[in-house]
């Protein structure tokens, strides 16, 4: 009988998002370029003129923030263990939450990385348009981390998946960090409640980090888990082997 296991309806919302993520950066891509070759107008400018782009762009990324305050079995449990409902008490007491330290030094990175593009766009070395492109980015950067791989995971925080990440509900605050460069209503109103989602995140973790430690939570268990992204990403590394190993014969026959 085959190993193989079907893909997650979590798993399946992800790759959704990074489908639509990817043509959003793709069309923001070319309406730069655009823009910079045949408008004296900045790519701001030109969006506003079609302000339906904004709301449309705006009133998805606002639903996925307003849909991480509430539980939910359709959002990844990575974000879900900060909520009563999903706190499963193993009978032991002992917090243990190793990356805690760790998610200061990412901060302090993330921190400095983008000031550095803030000051480049202080300065008027990069535009709006540059800042925007860059959330973009992140917003793909951010569903890789999840299905692929987490560079955060690997080199810093050390926890065995995204269910026991001590930062998860971080990203979109890390997403839309170059908005804080962007004065505009719109850009600021993305910005200010990614944050709100964040700090209700380490208020939650300071207030109750049993739900967070997998040590006093079965939730974060392997075995109560939905997203199965251990078992997918085994997959997706299983194929990529098999790539390699077929692309490895035929070039050795091509040298024959």
């Amino acid at each position: 009988m085959s190993n193989k296991k079907r893909i997650s309806i979590v798993s399946t919302l992800h790759y959704i998002r990074l489908a639509y993520r990817t043509v959003l950066f793709i069309l923001l891509l070319i309406s730069y370029i655009r823009f910079k070759l045949f408008s004296e107008a900045t790519v701001i400018e030109r969006v506003e003129k079609v302000p339906v782009i904004i709301f449309i762009t705006c009133a998805v990324f606002t639903i996925e923030m307003i849909m991480r305050f509430f539980p939910s079995k359709y959002e990844s449990p990575g974000c879900q263990k900060q909520f009563a409902r999903n706190y499963r008490k193993s009978g032991r007491t002992e917090i243990s939450i190793p990356d805690n330290n760790a998610a200061v030094l990412v901060a302090l990175i993330w921190i400095v990385f983008n000031g550095i593009f803030g000051a480049l766009h202080m300065t008027g070395i990069l535009d709006d348009g540059i800042m925007i492109l860059l959330c973009s980015a992140y917003s793909i950067c951010d569903i890789i981390c999840i299905l692929f791989f987490c560079p955060f995971q690997t080199w810093f925080m050390k926890n065995k998946c995204c269910s026991t990440c001590r930062i998860y509900n971080w990203d979109y605050a890390m997403m839309f960090t170059p908005l804080f460069f962007v004065r505009k209503s719109y850009t600021w109103g993305l910005l200010v409640l990614s944050v709100a989602l964040l700090i209700r995140w380490e208020i939650t973790f300071y207030l109750h980090p049993e739900r967070f430690s997998e040590n006093t939570n079965d939730y974060l268990q392997c075995k109560n888990c939905t997203e199965k992204l251990c078992a997918h990403k085994k997959q997706l590394t299983s194929l990529w082997k098999q790539i390699e190993e077929y692309s490895s014969k035929r070039i050795r026959r091509l040298r024959k």
